[in-house]
C-alpha cells in the first residue's frame, strides 16, 4: 500500500488568499498520523463542504486540506485500535475535514475514537446519502420526541425542507407518522417533497417576514436549518409546549426574537449538534435511522458525484441549487 497512489481532492491556499482545489496522486506516507487505515468508499457534500471548497466560509482550519466531513469505508490497518482489517465503518463531524484530513481521497487515517460501525442493513452508498445530514436529522427528531412532541400532537414543520438535513427530516417524520410542513425557497421542489411525505407545503417569502413576539400558533414541534428571522417565527407561531429543534444556520446565526414564546408558551428551544456528539447517542441515531428511514426514500434523496465534480456541485450547494444529498463515489 505505502508504494501504491490514490487520488484525492486537496485544498491549498494561493498568496491572495483564495482557496484552490485540485486532484493529486497520493500515497499513505502523505496521510494523517493517525491509527485506522481506511479505504474509502463513499463520502458526501454537505453544505459545510461546499463552503470549503468553494472558499466562501472561513471553515478550513489547516492547510493543506483534504475536506470532506463525511466517509464510510473498509478498515485496511486498524492499528492498535479495536478495528480489524475488514470492517466496514462510518466518519460523520469532530471536525475532519476542518481541522483534520477528511473524506475526499481513496484512502484516510483517522483517530479510531471518531469511528462507528457500519450499521448492518445499510449499505455504504446509503450510509452517505445520510451522512452528517442525516445523522443531524435523526438528532432533531430525536429532540423532539423528548421534548414530548408526538405524531398525535400536531403539525410539525421542516425549514430548508429540500436541503440534506430537511429532506431527511420530512422523510424520517412522515414515517413515523407525523403530520409534516416543509417550508422552501423553491417551486420546482414541491412534488420532490410531497413524494417524500411533506402533507403541507409553505414558502420561504411567506415565512420571511419579521414575526410579532407571538403570533397565532400553528406548529407542535420545529425542525430549523436556517436560523434568522425564520427561526424567530417558527418560535413565535410555535403551539404551547411546543419543541423547536435547531441545527443551522444557513440563512443567519442571529435570532431576533423575545422571551415570549418560552414564557408564556411553554416552549422549548434545543440546539442540536452531530460534529460533537457523544459516540453513544451516535450509535442510537443511526440504529434508527436504519431501521426507520424508508429505503426507497435514500434513493429519491441522493445524486452520486465522482472527485473531479465536487467542486462544481460545492458551488451549486452553497447557491441552494441542490435537492436533497450529494453523494462522492471515490471509486469512479
Amino acid at each position: 500500500m505505502t508504494d501504491s497512489t490514490f487520488k484525492a481532492l486537496l485544498l491549498r491556499q494561493d498568496e491572495a488568499g483564495k482557496t484552490c482545489a485540485t486532484i493529486e496522486q497520493l500515497t499513505t506516507a502523505d496521510l494523517p498520523d493517525e491509527q485506522v487505515l481506511i479505504r474509502v468508499e463513499y463520502s458526501s457534500l454537505n453544505y459545510k463542504d461546499g463552503l470549503a471548497v468553494s472558499g466562501t466560509g472561513k471553515i478550513v482550519l489547516n492547510w493543506p486540506m483534504v475536506p470532506g466531513i463525511d466517509l464510510v469505508g473498509t478498515v485496511v490497518d486498524g492499528g492498535e485500535s479495536d478495528y480489524q482489517a475488514g470492517d466496514q465503518v462510518v466518519l460523520t463531524g469532530w471536525s475532519v475535514g476542518e481541522k483534520y484530513w477528511g473524506g475526499y481521497s481513496q484512502f484516510q487515517r483517522v483517530r479510531p475514537e471518531w469511528l462507528v460501525p457500519l450499521a448492518q442493513n445499510l449499505t455504504g452508498l446509503q450510509a452517505m446519502a445520510i451522512g452528517t445530514a442525516g445523522l443531524t436529522a435523526m438528532l432533531c427528531v430525536m429532540a423532539l420526541e423528548e421534548g414530548g412532541v408526538k405524531p398525535d400532537s400536531g403539525t410539525v414543520v421542516v425549514s430548508g425542507a429540500a436541503g440534506g438535513v430537511g429532506s431527511v427530516a420530512v422523510a424520517l417524520l412522515a414515517n413515523l407518522g407525523y403530520r409534516v410542513a416543509a417550508i422552501t425557497g423553491r417551486e420546482s421542489t414541491h412534488t420532490y417533497l410531497k413524494q417524500l411525505g411533506a402533507s403541507q407545503i409553505l414558502s420561504r417569502e411567506e415565512m420571511a417576514a419579521r414575526p410579532r413576539p407571538l403570533e397565532k400558533s400553528r406548529w407542535a414541534g420545529a425542525i430549523d436549518t436556517v436560523g434568522g428571522e425564520l427561526l424567530s417565527r417558527l418560535l413565535a407561531e410555535s403551539d404551547y409546549g411546543a419543541t423547536v429543534a435547531a441545527c443551522g444556520l444557513a440563512g443567519d446565526y442571529k435570532l431576533p426574537s423575545t422571551v415570549m414564546p418560552f414564557i408564556l408558551r411553554n416552549v422549548r428551544l434545543q440546539g442540536v449538534d452531530s460534529v460533537m456528539c457523544p459516540v453513544a447517542r451516535r450509535l442510537q441515531a443511526w440504529n434508527r435511522l436504519a431501521s426507520e428511514l424508508p429505503q426507497e426514500m435514500l434513493t429519491a434523496i441522493n445524486q452520486v458525484v465522482s472527485l473531479e465534480q465536487i467542486p462544481e456541485r460545492a458551488d451549486a450547494i452553497i447557491k441552494g441549487q441542490v435537492q436533497g444529498r450529494v453523494v462522492v463515489d471515490l471509486q469512479l
